[in-house]
């Protein structure tokens, strides 16, 4: 039994476990007595019930963490072997790479940390960087298992890359092995046919973003035609979501081949903001809707659409009786209510509605001032038609997908309603 306090080969020192307990496998934080600092020892207890496989696994990852050099990933120490005498239990075997102090980001998940859109992209980016270096060597070294667990966020906020446990290196990997490596949820269905390749390590990263973004396991979200759903529950850059979308690909031929590849796309991936193409492209069709047309996107503002609730509601009508009744009673009162009545109305014409489509997303939201609020993101792909509809105060278009139904906007007379369906419609059509 190994225990906090007990020494090692006269030399590490253990602390304390590391991570979660798995029958046969222990992380120890220790103590290295001669170079006088922290280390992790991965231990694996050998027995007849567990498979030699797991053991050739176990001298793998040690065989090839040994020949790694990459600031971001622990830097191996040693290997040895306990007896059984050692340890009055089962013989253990161990493996010695620096500490790296920090929590994983399964740790920070259950601790229901809010990972934002750029948080995920700066450890997008830092992994890919961490892939490089592995899918670049000769041979390549495949890791096979990244996922929120195996991705530590330092206490100098950087990432690192653990646990090579299921670590190959293509130059070794010849035919078909039936021993299934990787995490479900994470692993792409290639990988489980013993056919793992560098777009294997994407995939598993993409599916990692992904839980990062929405706190929820890959495994536990839906999917259709292989492709895991989770736009709807996230608010983030369309670009960014087609780019994950891209990585998780369950085609490989769709997939980005390679780290530097899918570096590459996500550096060049336009951030998203507002309107800003030459008014050349612009078609203002009344006071209240602009479009900006393209064969790749299209994007619309329509104004003060609070405004048009309201006055198409009758609240102005009990707004005017309230000021005649303050007037009455107290003029300085009813001044008072108009000034701020008539400032209100100001700031909500400079309300505006936003709607976005590109080939693969669509985007809602709306734009007070500097405030955006009320968004709504889905697939392009997922919208079924675009149609006009009465609503109580005035017209409504709405976008209606397989499952959802979303409310581009409202309060509109019936020839702007009907304009902007036209032109959503024609846009779609031409992208189908």
């Amino acid at each position: 039994m190994l225990t906090p306090g007990q020494i090692l080969k006269e030399r590490y020192q253990l602390q304390k476990q590391l991570g979660r307990t798995v029958p046969g496998r222990k992380t120890w934080l220790a103590f290295d007595s001669q170079l006088q600092e922290q280390v992790t020892l991965k231990m694996l207890a050998y027995s007849p019930e567990i498979l030699g496989q797991e053991l050739n696994l176990f001298e793998t990852e040690a065989k090839i963490l040994q020949a790694l050099n990459h600031p971001h990933i622990p830097r191996y120490r040693d290997y040895f072997s306990l007896e059984k005498a050692e340890n009055s239990g089962l013989p253990w075997f161990a493996l010695v790479q620096d500490y790296i102090p920090g929590f994983s980001l399964q740790e920070l998940l259950d601790r229901e940390k809010n990972f934002t859109e750029e948080d995920v992209e700066k450890i997008a980016k830092e992994v890919l960087e961490i892939l490089i270096y592995l899918h670049e060597l000769d041979p390549p070294v495949l890791h096979r298992d990244i996922k929120p667990s195996n991705l530590i966020m330092g206490a100098d906020q950087q990432i690192y890359l653990v646990d090579f446990g299921a670590v190959q290196s293509q130059g070794n990997a010849q035919g078909v092995t039936f021993t299934i490596i990787g995490t479900s949820g994470y692993a792409p269905l290639e990988q489980f046919w013993g056919r793992a390749v560098p777009a294997s390590d994407l995939y598993a990263l993409g599916a990692t973003l992904i839980h990062l973004l929405t706190g929820i396991s890959p495994v536990y979200l839906p999917q259709k035609n292989y492709q895991i759903q989770f736009t709807e529950k996230v608010n983030i850059n369309p670009s960014f979501a087609a780019w994950i979308n891209q990585m998780t690909e369950m085609d490989l031929e769709k997939r980005f081949k390679n780290a530097r590849e899918a570096l590459t796309s996500l550096d060049s991936k336009p951030k998203f903001q507002p309107l800003v193409t030459p008014k050349k492209n612009l078609l203002k069709f009344s006071t209240i809707i602009t479009i900006n047309k393209s064969p790749d996107m299209i994007e619309i503002y329509t104004h003060a659409p609070s405004l048009r609730e309201i006055r198409g509601s009758g609240i102005l009508g009990a707004i005017f009786c309230i000021f005649v009744g303050l007037l009455l009673t107290n003029p300085v009162y009813g001044i008072l209510f108009l000034i701020l009545f008539l400032a209100g109305v100001f700031i909500l014409f400079g309300e505006k509605n936003y709607i976005y489509f590109d080939h693969d997303f669509f985007r809602i939201e709306r734009h007070l001032l500097d405030f955006t609020y009320g968004k709504y993101q889905g697939n392009t792909r997922d919208i079924v038609e675009v149609l006009s509809s009465k609503f109580e105060s005035g017209y409504q278009a709405i976008a209606q997908s397989q499952n959802n139904q979303y409310q581009l906007d409202k309060a509109m007379n019936i020839k702007d309603s009907k304009f902007l369906v036209e032109q959503i419609n024609e846009w779609l059509n031409q992208i189908k």
